[in-house]
């Protein structure tokens, strides 16, 4: 972590900034604080190295991550905040940081950052937890769309129960449609779990931090909307075998399953996401 030089440690404290700028969080904007600098160093630290890189955080509130991102060296930070009251603490921090910060007034789940932010791009962010997996699906189809140099990596904090799905293995019973499209396009990693009490208003879940980093190209070469397709066809029954799950398609279950080579008596959540992109490329032959 760099070392305080540019005074950042003559902001106010969080909780003064809270108070001062009336930033009670709200429910309706999925908001939980993180206060303790200690965590927020830790979340950039697992960033990796943000120098010459052009970062971007969803949801700084009033900026604990955004002033430990800073502080680890972030080439340009693009903090894109939707809550109107949180911009004027952020431009305290603005004030500091000068031209190395850009504060973004918008929604994240609008904001096009492949045409606004320059490469190479990191996402850093605690993100809001009612529209996290929404953002999730959205810089999914920037990586799909657009390769590997979309985004350098992804470190995100989710609720866990989202997390664990996204870095769930095969055989796990949170192995499912976000397991496959994360870890077909990315490599997963698991980095950190918090507790409620670890944010400001504690939330009724712990959350996790993981780290998604693009592949040079997807695990297999198959169509995105196809793979969707069969995979919300194959978990949309969990607990029927998959000879079953598949019925309704335009290709008979019993069909797609023998020219796929895959035994139709398993359940979904026993196939690796290989297996599960080869159904769709078979799939894909068929129809």
């Amino acid at each position: 972590m760099a070392k305080d030089i540019d005074g950042f440690s003559t902001l106010p404290p969080l909780e003064v900034v809270i108070a001062t700028h009336g930033l009670l969080a709200r429910k309706s904007l999925g908001q939980h604080f993180l206060l303790d600098s200690a965590i927020t160093d830790r979340i950039a630290k697992y960033a990796g190295d943000l120098r010459r890189m052009n970062v971007i955080e969803i949801g700084p509130g009033p900026g604990g991550l955004t002033r430990s991102l800073l502080r680890a060296d972030a080439q340009t930070l693009f903090a894109i905040e939707k809550d109107d009251r949180c911009i004027a603490a952020l431009e305290q921090i603005k004030h500091i940081a000068g031209d190395r910060l850009e504060i973004v007034h918008g929604d994240g789940m609008e904001v096009d950052l492949i045409k606004n932010v320059p490469a190479p791009r990191k996402i850093v962010a605690n993100l809001p937890y009612n529209v996290g997996t929404a953002m999730l699906i959205n810089w999914l189809g920037d990586i799909h769309k657009h390769g590997a140099g979309a985004y350098e990596s992804l470190t995100l904090m989710f609720q866990k129960e989202v997390a664990e799905r996204i870095v769930a293995s095969p055989g796990n019973k949170d192995f499912g449609r976000l397991s496959v499209l994360a870890q077909w396009l990315c490599d997963v990693r698991p980095d950190f779990e918090l507790p409620p009490e670890a944010f400001s208003p504690p939330p009724k879940v712990s959350s996790m931090v993981i780290t998604l980093t693009p592949r040079l190209k997807p695990l297999v070469e198959v169509s995105k909307d196809t793979l969707e397709k069969i995979v919300a066809k194959a978990f949309g029954q969990r607990r029927k075998m998959l000879r079953q799950a598949l019925k309704g398609l335009p290709v008979p279950a019993e069909t797609l399953l023998e020219k796929a080579g895959i035994d139709g008596s398993l359940r979904a959540e026993a196939l690796d996401v290989q297996t599960l992109c080869r159904l769709a490329q078979t799939y894909e032959q068929l129809v």
